[in-house]
């Protein structure tokens, strides 16, 4: 059955190694001493699983350029001005939480492909797959079920090993923000004291080693999002939507506006949504807003250049991208001219007022998208 009531720490059993307040900032000096004073410093770019994620049929070799989920792929990312990366945690059966986004881990023996559930590996089975540590090492030949069902082998241009939570925050470069998805399965029903356990498991690691790494926490399982704001108040917490692109028996899950009722009812700080249903509709963003919640978003449309530039007019926070050279240089562009114009003395509203279409041309556009969206 899904949590349903809201806990308080002192019903929370083994909580004597999660610190109840663990104080923290961010690089840019942005305070976060407690996640409810939570603001984006300016519109953020985050790059998805690192540098970008997988598609490994794509036609586009960006797609295929470094493994997702990967010490190098964050690495990599960390090269371009971004402010956050984005990955996916699971924990493992001997409780280590673990960077990886699908469900299954897929291999072939003897011919035959079988999938190994994540969490019911062991660490030391989860490292075995992929590219080893260890010189002169092979390790188990991983492969991906793409959308149409066929299995094909996971290849890209430049490969890295698996990877634990700890590892990024050790291996990582410590001025570049980790945005924590917390993974869980879609079709998994979650026990209270079984999620609970999870989500101290990650956050033992998180205080133990994020020093004044910036970090914010997300998750598709509305239980989930709101059980992790109730353990901790140091880094705040993003509720996942697709904003009614899929739809789910969980209502929760099915539009923006249920999103908003799951930040403010649980004090979450905000929502991260496919672009597509802000695009869908676009009034949310306002009442989104309004409510003082923050709007990130996620999506293959925040590779284009022009949807991305369209969010910063709205008034939307931030994206999560997979071509983060192209897109953070974009987001350069854009903010670039506001700042030049603010040092010559010309003042920030006059600067973004140069930035802007007219009301009249953003309204017009705003209503023109939804027509032009196709979930």
């Amino acid at each position: 059955m899904a949590l349903k009531t809201i806990l308080h720490l002192s019903d929370l059993p083994n909580l004597d190694h999660v610190p109840e307040i663990y104080s923290t900032c961010f690089s840019k000096g942005l305070d976060l001493n407690r996640a409810s004073s939570f603001r984006i410093p300016k519109f953020m770019v985050i790059g998805h699983r690192g540098h970008g994620m997988n598609i490994l049929q794509s036609s586009d070799s960006r797609m295929k350029a470094i493994k997702e989920n990967s010490i190098l792929s964050f690495n990599s990312a960390a090269k371009f001005p971004l402010d956050f990366i984005e990955f996916d945690v699971q924990v493992t059966k001997d409780d280590c939480p673990v960077i990886f986004h699908d469900d299954f881990i897929l291999t072939e023996e003897n011919g035959t492909i079988f999938e190994k559930k994540v969490t019911e590996l062991c660490l030391a089975e989860f490292l075995c797959y992929g590219p080893q540590k260890e010189t002169g090492k092979e390790g188990k030949c991983l492969y991906r079920k793409t959308k149409d069902g066929k299995f094909v082998k996971w290849n890209v241009e430049t490969d890295d090993s698996l990877c634990t939570l700890q590892d990024a925050f050790q291996k990582v470069e410590p001025s570049l923000g980790f945005n924590i998805e917390l993974k869980f399965d879609d079709s998994a029903v979650y026990q209270q004291d079984h999620l609970l356990h999870i989500l101290q498991v990650i956050l033992q690691v998180v205080f133990e080693f994020a020093r004044d790494r910036p970090i914010i926490f997300s998750t598709f399982q509305p239980d989930a999002a709101q059980l992790v704001r109730k353990l901790q108040n140091n880094y705040p917490v993003y509720f996942l939507t697709e904003g009614g692109a899929s739809i789910y028996y969980d209502v929760r899950r099915n539009s923006l506006g249920e999103a908003m009722k799951v930040c403010l009812e649980g004090g979450l700080q905000g929502i991260v949504s496919e672009i597509k249903g802000v695009f869908k509709d676009p009034g949310a963003v306002p009442k989104i807003k309004d409510s003082n919640l923050s709007l990130l978003t996620y999506g293959k449309l925040n590779n284009v250049p022009e949807a991305v530039h369209m969010q910063y007019l709205m008034g939307i926070d931030g994206v999560i991208v997979d071509f983060v050279e192209e897109i953070s240089q974009t987001v350069d562009d854009m903010i670039k001219p506001a700042k030049e114009m603010t040092r010559e003395g010309k003042g920030e509203s006059e600067a973004n007022s140069k930035l802007q279409f007219s009301q009249k041309e953003l309204s017009f556009l705003l209503k023109l998208i939804p027509e032009l969206i196709q979930f």
